[in-house]
This record gives C-alpha cells, structure tokens and sequence, in this order.
C-alpha cells in the first residue's frame, strides 16, 4: 500500500483480513497515518483538522468501525440543532427544510423563505413544466440547477452547499459523478418537484422528505484519529512505515511490481527496492499518475486530468457569552455572490458533544476552495484574521478567540469536474492491462469516509484475486 491514509489503511485492513498469511506493507511519506484525518486535542477542545463526521446511510466506515471495536464510541448529532443557516444579506437565514443539495423535497418552505425573491419563487414553481433534457451526456450541476429551478436557487442554495461540502466551482461539478439521483428522477419524472411528490405519494407542497438527515451523520466519541489508530492497530506490528517516501514503481520480469523508497525523516536515504506481488495506490491521483508515468503514460495523463482544490480549516475557541448568535443549528454555507472570504462556518461543539470545555465553543472555518484557492497560501495569522472578522460580522463573536489553530490541506479534494465518470471508465480500461494494481482513495467514486473505505476495501479485493 503506497498512501496511509484512511483509503490505504482500510485496503491493508481488509487484505489481512481476507488472508491472514498475507504481508501488507503500507508506506507514507508524512510522519503519521491517517492523511487528512487529524484529531488535536488542546485545553479541553477536541479540533477536527478535515473531516468530523462519516455518513451511516453508506455502509463501509460502519462497518469497519464495528470490525476494530470502535461501534459502540460512535455519537450522533445533536438532536435538538440539526439544521443548518446560509448566508443571506450578511445574515445568517435557515435553510428551507426539505432542501436537499440542489433541489427542493418540499415546496412550502421554498414559498415561505426570505431566501428566494417572489420572482426566484415563481421560478421555481414552474420546475414542473421545464421539459427534461433528453441527452444522455453529463451536464455540470451550475446548468442543471438553473435549467430547472432558475439562477437565484442556484446562487442562494444549491452554490454554497455543495460548495462547501466540495469546495468546489459548481459551473464545473458533474452531475453524473456527484448528483446522479436527481439526473435520474428528471429522467425517470420529467421534473424533480413530481419525483418527490410521487416518493412521497403527497402533493409536492406535503412531501415528508425533510432534506438533509443529520441523524445520519456520526463520529467517533474521541474524534477521527481513534478511527485511524484502531484501524492500524489491527495491522500486523512491522506492516506501516511512515516518513516512507515511495519514488517509483515498477513492473518486473518476474511478474512482481518493484518499489522504490526513500526515508524522509530523521534516517534520510535510499533503500534497496522492494518485490512485492502486488501494489495498491492509496494516494491522491497527482502522486499516483507521477509513479505511474514509466510504467503507462497513458494512464498517467487522465489520472493527472483530475483537478484538486486546496483549502485551509481555521478552528477558534470562544467563551459562550463572547458570540451573540444563538447557534442553534450546525453552521452556515457562504453563496459566492455574497463576496465574502470563506466558504463555510460549523458550530463544532454544538454539533457533536465533548468538543470544547463547559462554557466554550468551537468553530470551524473553512477558507480557500476551487474559488479562492490563492487564499490558502495566507500565513496563518491571516486566516486566523480572516475567519475572525468574519465570524465577527456573521454570529457576532467578540474579543480574542481562546484558541487558534490551522490546518492546510493542499490539492486535498478532488474535482469532480464535467466527464468524470468517462474519465474513470479509460483509467479502468488501462488498469485492466496492469496486473495486481489497483486504485484507491477519494479521487475516484466519493470523496467521504465511507468511499474511501470501500475503495480500499474493494482494491485489496481485487489485488488478492489476482494473486
């Protein structure tokens, strides 16, 4: 396994487990496993660095946390806050319960929103007489939004919530690689308004869908990191070898791939190339198409296709009494068009519990994205003055924060841009061609914890049969 992230530990995991006999080496270049998952814990706050919650709707991060022991540290959100605010005007404002991404579930919150001008309402009310596209090519989710519902939902809603789940330019998103139920029901219904209505068996105006579902969102009582050492803990004791920097890979006459090293700590140099039977890529596809570029150029270049967004998460502490807002909900997403310099805020210890001492509050500010990449190479104390004044305008946090921490996650989510899928279908075409190789990570067919699980999962599978 070339990458220690949750992808690669999770291909390591399965690949022991299918065979215990087996040998996994699991090579990182950084000094630690877990990739973008990071757990801090400082003066009684609990900071996620990326992500703090996995879906339960998706099997794979469940079940892998059920299989290290970690099920029963699993917590749900808060029941009493689950909703989420957009930024409107300069103010926070509910998202209509029963929005989804990018459409509506239900019309009556739509009709009652201060989101929406009466002119955006209208708008969207005649979804149901837009004739659906009859193509079968991908579409970006900018064109499709504003096909059925209008520019103003697009901007006001469906932009800065898959933004901020994306960091991503949504004129670019696929529809087919991020949203393909909704392509289907416009297929299938001829209109996402009468797709609801009909899952629903009500008038769209009644429909009980109620949008995002919190309650399926869950993690870990000590945070992300306990994931990760559980899952490494199950590893055999010699199998992870950080600060392993791989410089190429190789196929051998033999059969056996060829992998080339270097220690990039405090024991820097070269070591003699390791014969394994198989290879598994756990890394982002930029680094997989540099080691792949001798062995097929080919592949190489489309894995190289696949455009990353950087971004930085600014985490900062406050005593209660130091925000007015009343942060009775999970935070806020930023609409472009309200020309502010985050993309997101998260009420991190109202949304799950034991995430800042009593009296205190965490937020997490999310900085940079497809759209403002160039704001990520900002020294720390100017996103930390950033996400300062922003939340200053925004919730009304006064004062200096207790707390200050910053994480940068360079070209760290992948780009789902317009023809992903066609992507991925030629870079499985060239694979095929390349024994006991194989794929894994968030580059590929979801960029939450729960894909990248099942990727790992699904590469030790296709390694061993083929061994």
């Amino acid at each position: 396994m070339i990458g220690g992230g949750i992808s690669g530990l999770a291909a390591a995991y399965y690949l022991t487990r299918a065979e215990p006999a087996a040998e996994p080496v699991l090579l990182e270049a950084s000094d630690r496993v877990g990739g973008v998952l990071q757990t801090v814990h400082r003066d009684g706050f609990l900071i996620e660095r990326s992500a703090d919650n996995f879906l339960t709707r998706l099997p794979a991060a469940v079940d892998l946390c059920r299989e290290v022991g970690l099920a029963e540290e699993l917590i749900e959100t808060e029941p009493r806050f689950r909703r989420a605010f957009v930024v409107h005007g300069g103010r926070l404002r509910r998202v209509p319960a029963g929005f989804l991404l990018s459409a509506p579930r239900r019309l009556w919150p739509m009709i009652t929103t201060p989101l929406l001008s009466p002119r955006g309402k209208l708008r969207l009310m005649r979804e149901l007489r837009v004739p659906p596209r009859r193509e079968d090519s991908d579409e970006s989710v900018a064109s499709f939004v504003r096909r059925r519902f209008g520019s103003e939902l697009y901007e006001r809603l469906a932009q800065p919530l898959l933004g901020g789940i994306y960091t991503a330019d949504a004129e670019m998103l696929s529809m087919q690689a991020t949203l393909p139920q909704l392509v289907e029901d416009e297929r299938q219904f001829g209109s996402l308004l009468r797709a609801a209505r009909r899952r629903a068996g009500q008038s769209p105006g009644e429909a009980s869908e109620r949008g995002a579902r919190y309650s399926l969102f869950v993690a870990p009582r000590r945070g992300m990191s306990s994931l990760v050492e559980a899952v490494a803990a199950r590893l055999p004791e010699a199998a992870i070898h950080t600060s392993h920097r791989v410089t190429g890979i190789a196929l051998e006459t033999a059969g056996q791939w060829r992998v080339d090293c270097e220690a990039t700590g405090g024991t820097a140099g070269a070591f003699a190339p390791l014969l394994c039977d198989g290879v598994i890529l756990a890394t982002g596809s930029r680094p997989a198409a540099r080691l792949l570029g001798a062995v097929d150029p080919q592949l190489a270049a489309e894995l190289s296709g696949i455009p990353s967004a950087s971004s930085a998460v600014v985490s900062l502490g406050f005593r209660r009494e130091q925000i007015q807002h009343p942060l009775d909900g999970f935070g806020f997403v930023v609409p472009a068009v309200e020309g502010r310099r985050i993309i997101a805020g998260s009420f991190a210890s109202v949304k799950f519990p034991g995430r800042a001492p009593d009296g205190c509050v965490l937020v997490r500010v999310f900085i940079g994205g497809a759209l403002q990449q160039e704001l990520v190479e900002a020294p720390d104390d100017a996103l930390i003055e950033i996400a300062a004044a922003e939340l200053a305008e925004l919730i009304g946090a006064s004062g200096s924060p207790l707390l200050c921490d910053v994480a940068r996650w360079g070209e760290a989510m992948p780009q789902y841009h317009v023809g992903h899928l066609e992507r991925l279908a030629r870079i499985e075409e060239r694979l095929r061609a390349l024994p006991r190789l194989a794929l894994a990570g968030n580059a590929y067919r979801g960029v939450g914890i729960p894909q990248c699980v099942e990727s790992g999962k699904i590469a030790a599978e296709h390694v061993l049969a083929q061994i």
